[in-house]
């Protein structure tokens, strides 16, 4: 691999940020990684275990001369922080985010930057449950989907820089328009994420179900939930209220199928319950032929490299 971009600026230094710098060191991507977090915590944090070539202490400072700014915040800041660091970018630049929602990004993003520089909005779709600077490590993007949403206008040798960029860390490229992203992302994350938040929830309030049982016995099913559920709280709380028209509208289908699937359950319809397991069964398989994911125990993820 070659050097694609002289100077990277990771604004934001959680999970995504630092897996990147990882992966961009592996593959020598990057001549210099700046890094920026709004936390005197964590930039003593990422300065102290190596995370960015340098760690600034503003982002104003982080994106000077930066031929690439990565915005690593949750998508709830995303404006602000676009309108912090507007004067400072450096013309010809290009500016990408790994935000969950693409829509709202946009329009709060793309107003505060200036006409010399590219937007190219993306999501990388990696990631685990645990968050902060000492959580990355370089192989997250491997064989991942990353998702970009070029804005009109975009410039294609623009575009093509930043995907070979993330071909560089491990990752298949897509490109999707914004509220097509929105909508898949709210099907494949964002609900199923809800989902997860709520059934947990449930058994919290259930006290015939001793907080002993649930966690004793958590293998039967409930322990999935759990590690989705164990997500960061403010990245979501983000998503949802920024994706809510897509979210809305998933989730509204989601309680006709609960509907129907109570309605049979109640009416001792078998046949139903049967053919709906099985073709939900299939997607499963689908998933694993794509290699996104295999059928051994434990989700098959590999417990991250220490």
């Amino acid at each position: 691999m070659s050097v694609i971009y002289d100077r990277v600026a990771l604004i934001g230094l959680g999970l995504i940020a630092s897996s990147m710098f990882w992966a961009m060191k592996r593959g020598g991507l990057a001549g210099e990684v700046t890094g920026y977090a709004r936390s005197a915590e964590t930039r003593d944090t990422a300065r102290r275990i190596g995370l960015c070539d340098r760690v600034c202490d503003s982002a104003a400072d982080a994106v000077e001369g930066a031929d690439l700014v990565i915005l690593c915040v949750p998508v709830g800041v995303m404006g602000a922080i676009a309108a912090e660091i507007a004067g400072g970018l450096k013309p010809g630049a290009t500016v990408t985010d790994v935000g969950s929602v693409k829509r709202d990004v946009i329009e709060n993003v793309a107003p505060h930057l200036p006409d010399t520089v590219h937007f190219i909005p993306g999501h990388p779709l990696a990631g685990t449950e645990h968050s902060g600077p000492e959580s990355g490590f370089a192989e997250l993007f491997d064989n991942r989907w990353c998702l970009l949403v070029p804005v009109p206008g975009s410039d294609p040798m623009a575009v093509a820089r930043l995907r070979a960029l993330w071909e560089g860390l491990g990752s298949n490229v897509e490109e999707m328009e914004a509220d097509h992203h929105d909508l898949v992302l709210a099907v494949t994350s964002h609900a199923p994420h809800l989902i997860a938040y709520t059934m947990v929830g449930v058994a919290d309030d259930l006290r015939r179900v001793t907080d002993s049982e649930v966690i004793q016995y958590s293998a039967a099913g409930f322990r999935d939930f759990t590690r989705i559920a164990a997500s960061d709280p403010t990245m979501w709380r983000d998503v949802f209220l920024t994706n809510k028209d897509a979210t809305l509208e998933i989730l509204g289908r989601f309680t006709e199928e609960l509907f129907a699937l109570q309605r049979a359950i109640r009416t001792g319809d078998g046949d139903h319950l049967h053919d709906y397991f099985t073709r939900t069964r299939a997607i499963r398989r689908g998933i694993i032929e794509a290699g996104q994911d295999t059928d051994a125990p434990d989700f098959g993820r590999a417990k991250k490299p220490s």
